[in-house]
């Protein structure tokens, strides 16, 4: 008897187990990514490991003129991107919706971008960074 109680105490506790911190995280980002349609002379790269850390960077020529540190991050069981190196303190965009191959996430009070929007289409990573006014498209193609 007591070995059944212990048992059933045993599955109780690994049934109960909280999901696992990459659950449902966009896979579909991970990897090395040049940007294809830049301003001549630029080069963008966005490079995200599997631990949903990132880092996306501009040169020209060899001079880094942009560079930003991203990851991605549950806050209070929501997803968060969190982008820190644009403003003084990190700038949290909140998921609003999710596919395999997508997802959108917004800030409403950040001046640009208020909503930014990854997918997958044609094996590029494609990113939409807008607000009510003005946006900025970023097409990606993997680095072999």
């Amino acid at each position: 008897m007591k070995y059944f109680l212990l048992i059933c105490s045993f599955l109780l506790i690994v049934s109960c187990k909280t999901e696992t911190e990459n659950v449902n995280k966009p896979t579909f980002i991970i990897g090395k990514w040049i940007r294809l349609n830049d301003k001549e002379g630029y080069k963008t790269y966005e490079n995200w490991n599997t631990d949903f850390t990132g880092v996306g960077y501009t040169l020209k020529n060899k001079d880094t003129t942009f560079k930003e540190i991203m990851s991605i991050v549950s806050v209070n069981d929501t997803l968060h991107l969190k982008v820190e190196g644009v403003n003084e303190t990190a700038t949290f965009f909140k998921f609003t919706s999710q596919t395999d191959t997508s997802f959108v996430c917004k800030n409403a009070q950040n001046e640009f971008p208020t909503k930014i929007k990854y997918y997958i289409e044609n094996m590029q990573l494609k990113a939409l960074v807008s607000n009510d006014d003005f946006s900025i498209d970023f097409v990606f193609e993997s680095v072999k």
